[in-house]
């Protein structure tokens, strides 16, 4: 029965996403759904107590990385940068190569800071043109960008600034360049198994004499042609966000030591600040200001006009994006309290000894069952850090290998049909679960084998 009681909110979770209804009501709902079934006393203390305790948390922490990659994502597409870096990428390797040159698009600007959440506006418009003229089935269009923005550029790759790559900083010590050659190994995974995939589905389209299609929702209107900025000024913004994630990274904690003690201030009641739990946080903060800086000294003729409604369009975003992640980060949390997650965790635990595979097996189910990944690794590293830090210590295991494999495992089965930003992904393109979800779903088989991988490379090479 506790189990059931840990299934039951989640399956009402994922229909009500499924069927196109908001997260940020349907979480807590869900949520305390099951605190009701369990026990009709404990619904507002868990709901004042925990869930909204953590939604808070989570948006204290992590809310300014939300709201400067949305600003530097929507400041990159009003000033033209990513038209510009889209056509130099389909000059170098081809039109007839669609879904490649929306993949390598999708990833420069991941990794190059701009929020998941803008990446989807800003490559379907070039993505469905590409498609259409290709005449590849539209419906392989949300697998093709979660493929370049989703996966290894989220927390796979060494240095991505992406809030799944921050948050196990907080909890190891480490910094986002963490186990570098694991995520290296663990990209070039991803990427390979993903393209050879979704060619495949492109050469079965092809046999089958399936287009493009018709009548399709959310096409985008063709706009007239203008002339781009050079693409060494449009990848500029995303240099200096990828330089500077670097130097913030060493600076930072030479600038202030191990804490900062507010009573030195003269401020009493205000607990000291650890200052490595945060360094990776305002690293990338850092960053993201001077790439957005970078773009207004260079474009802001072109983006004047327009600053304030883009300006505004982008917090939306990012408030809208921040909220999404921490109600489902706040449901998580109430389903882990509950008895049921407690005999799940336990059954994980006995079932895989080891630290990294206990580590990867628990982090992506909190993914599965919060929705997000950002939410499930919070929530893990919240209730086992600790432990997997003490099991690493004996074992001799680096902590940045920990840190590597929570990172790519919250991005495994955390695209299940309520996830946030898959909601998002098929609401810009215009299809529905029933007509893109399968393909997404392989991709995220791929992305959970990737970190399994990584995992048997470190124990069999020792590669870090």
């Amino acid at each position: 029965m506790d189990v059931l009681l840990v299934l039951l909110p989640l399956a009402f979770l994922i229909l009500v996403a499924y069927r196109g209804f908001n997260v940020i009501l349907f979480a807590p709902l869900a949520a305390l759904l099951a605190v009701l079934l369990a026990n009709p006393a404990y619904v507002l203390p868990f709901f004042s107590g925990v869930f909204l305790d953590k939604l808070a948390g989570f948006i204290k922490l992590y809310f300014p990385v939300f709201l400067l990659g949305a600003v530097l994502g929507k400041l990159i597409e009003m000033a033209g940068y990513a038209k510009s870096i889209s056509t130099a990428v389909i000059a170098i390797i081809g039109k007839n190569r669609a879904m490649l040159a929306v993949v390598l698009v999708g990833a420069i600007l991941s990794y190059g800071g701009v929020s998941l959440f803008v990446v989807v506006f800003a490559i379907y418009p070039f993505a469905a043109e590409l498609f259409k003229a290709s005449d590849i089935p539209k419906r392989l269009i949300p697998a093709t960008i979660g493929l370049g923005s989703f996966t290894f550029t989220m927390d796979a790759l060494p240095g991505t600034p992406q809030i799944q790559n921050i948050i196990p900083t907080t909890f190891f010590n480490t910094d986002a360049w963490a186990a570098p050659w694991l995520g290296i190994c663990g990209s070039i995974f991803i990427f390979s198994i993903g393209m050879f995939y979704l060619q495949w589905q492109r050469n079965l389209a092809i046999q089958t004499g399936e287009g493009y299609g018709k009548n399709h929702l959310n096409e985008p209107e063709r706009r007239a042609e203008t002339t781009l900025p050079s693409v060494g000024i449009a990848v500029l913004p995303l240099l200096v966000v990828t330089v500077f994630n670097k130097v913030f990274t060493k600076l930072i904690p030479q600038y202030y030591g191990k804490t900062f003690d507010f009573t030195s201030l003269g401020m009493e009641g205000i607990p000291p600040i650890e200052i490595s739990k945060l360094t990776a946080v305002w690293a990338v903060e850092g960053a993201l200001v001077l790439g957005i800086l970078t773009v207004l000294v260079f474009a802001f003729r072109a983006i004047k006009t327009g600053f304030t409604a883009g300006l505004n369009l982008a917090i939306g975003g990012a408030l809208l994006a921040t909220l999404n992640t921490a109600s489902e980060y706040g449901f998580g949390a109430v389903i882990a309290a509950l008895p049921g997650f407690k005999v799940v965790s336990t059954g994980i635990a006995s079932l895989f000894k080891d630290p990294l595979v206990n580590e990867a097996v628990t982090t992506t189910t909190l993914a599965g069952i919060t929705g997000s990944g950002s939410g499930g690794l919070s929530i893990s590293l919240a209730l086992m850090s600790k432990t997997y830090l003490e099991q690493a210590t004996q074992l001799g295991i680096d902590p940045e290998v920990l840190h590597r494999v929570a990172a790519m495992a919250c991005g495994g089965m955390d695209s299940l049909p309520h996830n946030g930003a898959l909601i998002t992904l098929l609401a810009v393109t215009g299809l529905t679960h029933k007509q893109a979800y399968k393909d997404i779903f392989i991709l995220t088989l791929v992305k959970t084998a990737a970190v399994f991988f990584v995992i048997a490379l470190y124990y069999g090479f020792g590669i870090v």
